[in-house]
């Protein structure tokens, strides 16, 4: 009988072929056959001229039992239906086939095992026909090649449960050989030794063979892998590059535009006919069509505005309501200088500055972090929870950021000299605006305020205005802020963050309310801020945007101005970081038209006439404005040299930090691990950080427990008093105090309920400038 031939390796998978003797009956006995294994099933035939025509019987191994009866013998059935009794024509030869039997029904199982979990997915799309068919043939290439390496790691594992085994095996025939007498059972004792071994070598060679196929295959393609990814990844950058680019030109070109086509349409077409406004109203139409993705902001505008009839141009004339004393050639009712659009207006001139402002910080350190690393296990918390490195901030707390909204303090200052309250709605539209502009480039995080920091902000000798901010609660983080100013106004505001981490993105939602009120008129305005988004967490440069919308609400007469802040979009033929609004009075009436965009300036115009145009996205029925032309309220003011190296801060951010005399010992310029970061000195700020923030923690556990003993209650029962972030006070047991998370009365703020808006929110009560003035600070808490 010819030997059975060595493995060899093919395309289908491992085949191994032979002579075998084959049990046929009683008869006839053995007989010989050609035995063919291949893929998991073992054939035969009666000789090797049938292979190509006629198959005697076939035996699927994955199901199969094998079993050895002796030195030649061995048995594959597969539960009763088909059982073959087989003889090898030496003891090696069988140690041979019963190997590569048992490699093969192990490969049949793991690969009927990946079959059945594979049925219960989706089989994959065909390509379409615009893929390359160069594509197509690498990624088979790469395919039948990863096929190629896990078959053979495969054989490596089943070879080495094999050699663990047949090594045991012998251990414990070694082992027996020893304890045996020499007497008739030794020659059994030492042909199963022999057999053992042979087994052992067997499988090891199996598993030398496959040891070198592997390396072999991993050797050649490895290098051509290495050069696949280099490619592909210089590709991706370049790519990405290219996108960037991209849409800034598209960017630059929409802007343009705009700009070259606005005088044109003034001077071609100077009466508004039918025909026209349909032309405008279906370019805007299409414009909604390509920013249906976000659904809260389809309808960017909600209007159009066109250029009013020259008849509307002429002085003295008497048109929508409007008296002859208004003035509608300059459409502007406010003190001439007060109004001018250059942000250094005369009245910003009028004081010399009583000491000179620093206008360089310490370069930020290039320190490498991975975000991802630090936020993926933080998807769908508080950020105020998450203990963040100061290699994620900017050397500023919350409350100079609060304060930092006093940049373009001068619209105010125009807004108190305005007669009418409709203009004066205008700037204090363009004021909430341009509180914004300062965190296009702003991606880092501010320091969280300790509870009880504040931070004052005093500009009365140089701006006429001085501000004051008290952090008056840590769960939740909310901020009061006071500003004043000799020029007739006051600013205050409440807010508390809410922020969620999303993965791709983190939101930032700020809560509460912001108010301003002017002494000469008695009008009372109040808004709220719009959500903050910061995109590509995960990969890619990190950017801001702000989206939403914001009702400027008149208290006193009723008067509201809407503002739309559309969310950016590559896909997008609008502005990017567009704002549009509408100023209306209290009978909805509008009268003035707000665009520009939140980065870099405002325009408002007159609205001459207005009427309703044709239906618009999903049936939206558009107003069109007739407006004058339109006037700067604001400009964003450029940013010092250099600022791309500091935090990108504005010229008043740089100040923030610098040190003032006579500041309150709780003030965040004494902030020490602020200073140190701003210093460059990060790993201190780290390590300080952490000092204050269990130093706060400290503190606040100790109030807690003051204010139970002060309720009389049990000192095991104090976890049931505290409230919970999330839980109603009226849920507390009766009888049961309801006591503050915090348990912190604020020092120069309280809680009062606004009259003219119903608002509840901490109102400055005074005594913080008086106390700076005699050097009082014994009421403020060590918190540094």
């Amino acid at each position: 009988m010819s030997e059975p031939k060595a493995l060899t390796p093919t395309p289908a998978g491992d085949t191994y072929k032979g002579w075998l003797f084959k049990w046929t009956n009683y008869i006839k006995g053995y007989q010989r056959r050609w035995f063919v294994l291949s893929n998991g099933l073992l054939s035969y035939y009666r000789t090797q001229a049938e292979m190509g025509h006629t198959c005697r019987g076939t035996i699927n191994l994955a199901t199969a039992n094998i079993a050895v009866e002796d030195s030649c013998n061995f048995v594959i059935s597969n539960g009763g239906a088909q059982t073959y009794h087989l003889k090898a024509s030496s003891e090696v030869e069988r140690q041979r086939w019963i190997t590569a039997l048992e490699l093969a029904k192990a490969k049949a199982v793991r690969n009927q095992a990946e079959s059945d979990d594979s049925g219960d997915e989706c089989p994959t799309s065909p390509p379409t026909s615009g893929q390359g068919g160069g594509a197509r043939n690498s990624n088979s290439e790469v395919q039948s090649t990863l096929r190629t390496l896990g078959s053979k790691v495969e054989d490596l594992s089943t070879c080495n449960d094999l050699i663990a085994k047949h090594g045991s095996a012998l251990q414990r025939s070694l082992s027996e050989l020893e304890g045996v007498r020499l007497g008739g059972d030794t020659d059994g004792k030492i042909r199963q030794v022999t057999e053992r071994a042979t087994l052992f070598r067997i499988t090891s060679n199996a598993m030398i063979n496959a040891c070198r196929d592997f390396l072999s295959l991993a050797q050649a393609h490895s290098k051509r892998w290495q050069k696949a990814l280099h490619s592909e990844r210089d590709q991706r950058i370049r790519l990405e590059e290219t996108l960037e680019q991209l849409a800034k030109q598209h960017n630059h070109l929409e802007r343009a535009f705009r700009g070259a086509t606005v005088l044109p349409l003034s001077q071609s077409n100077p009466a508004l006919d039918s025909k026209s406004s349909g032309s405008v109203k279906g370019d805007a139409s299409d414009e909604d069509d390509e920013n249906e993705f976000f659904d809260a902001m389809e309808d960017p505008a909600g209007f159009i505005t066109v250029p009013a009839d020259p008849k509307y141009h002429r002085s003295g004339s008497n048109v929508s309501g409007l008296s002859t004393e208004t003035g509608i050639d300059d459409q502007s009712l406010c003190d001439e200088q007060s109004l001018g659009s250059n942000p250094e207006s005369p009245q910003s001139l009028e004081v010399e500055p009583v000491r000179k402002r620093r206008t360089k910080i310490p370069d930020k350190p290039n320190y490498s972090l991975n975000l991802w690393s630090i936020m993926k296990n933080c998807i769908g918390k508080e950020l105020s929870k998450i203990p963040m490195p100061v290699n994620f901030n900017e050397p500023i707390s919350m409350l100079q950021r609060l304060s930092e909204d006093l940049e373009y303090y001068e619209l105010l200052d125009k807004a108190a000299k305005c007669q009418s309250s409709l203009e004066q709605l205008c700037y204090v539209a363009a004021f909430t605006v341009s509180s914004y502009s300062t965190t296009v480039h702003r991606t880092g995080k501010p320091f969280n305020p300790l509870l009880g920091e504040t931070y004052e902000l005093d500009r009365l000798r140089e701006s006429g205005y001085r501000s004051l901010c008290e952090q008056v609660s840590h769960h939740p983080p909310a901020a009061a802020h006071h500003a004043i100013s000799e020029r007739g106004w006051t600013l205050r505001q409440e807010i508390s963050l809410a922020s969620k981490f999303r993965g791709k993105y983190l939101s930032i939602m700020p809560l509460g309310s912001i108010q301003c009120m002017f002494e000469k008129s008695n009008n009372h305005y109040s808004w709220k801020k719009v959500t903050t988004t910061v995109h590509n967490i995960i990969v890619g440069k990190l950017w801001i945007d702000q989206s939403g919308e914001i009702d400027v609400v008149n208290h006193q007469t009723g008067d509201r101005c809407h503002l739309k802040f559309a969310p950016y979009s590559y896909f997008s033929r609008d502005v990017a970081r567009k704002v549009t609004g509408v100023v209306a009075d209290k009978e909805g009436k509008a009268h003035y038209v707000l665009s520009g965009t939140w980065d870099e300036k405002m325009e408002f115009s007159r609205v001459m006439q207005s009427n309703k145009g044709e239906n618009g996205t999903e049936g939206k029925q558009k107003t069109v404005y007739q407006t004058l032309k339109a006037k700067e309220l604001w400009k964003k003011n450029p940013l010092p040299e250099g600022a791309e190296t500091m935090y990108y801060f504005s010229s008043l951010a740089l100040t923030l930090n610098e040190p003032e005399e006579g500041v309150a010992p709780t003030d965040s310029r004494r902030r020490p691990d602020q200073q140190l970061m701003e210093a460059g000195r990060w790993d201190e700020a780290n390590a300080e950080k952490q000092r204050l923030e269990e130093k706060q923690r400290s503190v606040r556990r100790e109030r807690e427990r003051e204010a139970q003993q002060a309720a009389n209650l049990p000192e095991e029962g104090a976890e049931g008093v505290e409230v919970a972030e999330d839980a109603d006070p009226d849920d507390s047991p009766p009888h049961t105090p309801s006591v503050h998370q915090d348990n912190y009365e604020a020092l120069w703020f309280e809680r009062t309920e606004d009259a003219v808006t119903g608002e509840s929110m901490h109102v400055y009560k005074g005594g913080y400038w008086e106390a700076k003035d005699h050097g009082s600070w014994d009421v403020c808490p060590d918190i540094y």
